[in-house]
């Protein structure tokens, strides 16, 4: 029950696979010998990432451009990835997620909605599209990028925390139904992570603010995933101060911790301004 080996006849699907911790799974892939296909909305940059995955490390790269957050889109997608004529995906990367930081009432309602769709909609979607290919098969990886931000509710953080509360569940529990099939499903945790995603949700003060050790860089959390992945755990928590972190979200009071996190995140931006 972990990662299939890699086949001339297979491909693992990364979404989300533009920047960030997207292009370090999909390196990580490819440096383990796996052909891949990348998704994402910038064909640029998916196109940049495939020419060097195939010079680098010699592997197969299909590119599909697609707007995750579109269901029209994701099927189009998905019909197209199974066809008969393509390789069988014998794994799949779910990445691709979106962010927001502010008051609820204050942010845009359409880009909260858009978040959900991509954070959990999209996620849902391949998972139920692809896995049950790989059950029948007896074999096949699924890794869903989840966060520690998803084991406890986030004041100024809250659609992004609540959609990641469905992925860190979600997978946990398929996890455990997918126990002796010969299929895995992995849920990745990291805490914050270095990458451009922290400024497209308007994070950017935390990240200045915060001190350097809190945060991982993309191809620390990548390699950890992979590696869980490889393995068929059920939860990876990159780092070991991370863990602990996790732990208190999950079992400590909400009634202490919420209070505790509103204040951190109040004087955190304060101190970035």
């Amino acid at each position: 029950m972990s990662l299939p080996a890699p086949t001339t006849d297979t491909t693992a699907v990364v979404t989300g696979a533009s920047a960030g911790i997207g292009v370090e799974l999909a390196r990580e892939l490819a440096i383990r010998g796996h052909n891949l296909t990348l998704v994402a909305r910038r064909q640029d940059r998916l196109e940049e990432l495939a020419a060097e995955l195939k010079r680098d490390y010699g592997v197969t790269v299909e590119v599909e451009p697609c707007d995750l957050a579109d269901a029209g889109a994701r099927s189009r997608l998905l019909e197209l990835i199974q066809a008969p004529t393509r390789r069988t995906i014998s794994a799949l990367c779910n990445n691709a997620g979106l962010g927001s930081f502010g008051l609820f009432w204050e942010l845009d309602a359409a880009e909260e909605m858009r978040q959900v769709e991509v954070n959990v909609d999209a996620l849902h979607h391949m998972c139920a599209a692809l896995l049950p290919g790989m059950v029948e098969r007896g074999s096949g990886a699924i890794l869903n990028v989840g966060s520690l931000a998803g084991n406890q509710p986030q004041p100024s953080n809250t659609t992004y925390a609540a959609t990641k509360a469905f992925v860190n569940s979600f997978s946990e529990g398929l996890h455990a139904e997918l126990s002796g099939s010969g299929v895995s499903c992995t849920v990745l945790c990291p805490g914050p992570v270095k990458t451009e995603f922290a400024d497209a949700a308007g994070m950017g003060a935390l990240a200045e603010a915060g001190p350097g050790f809190m945060w991982a860089s993309a191809e620390q959390v990548a390699k950890a995933g992979i590696d869980g992945m490889d393995k068929g755990k059920r939860v990876v928590v990159p780092r070991i101060h991370e863990r602990a972190v996790g732990m208190a979200g999950r079992f400590a009071p909400r009634a202490v911790i919420l209070p505790i996190m509103q204040r951190a995140t109040q004087r955190t931006l304060k101190r970035g301004k």
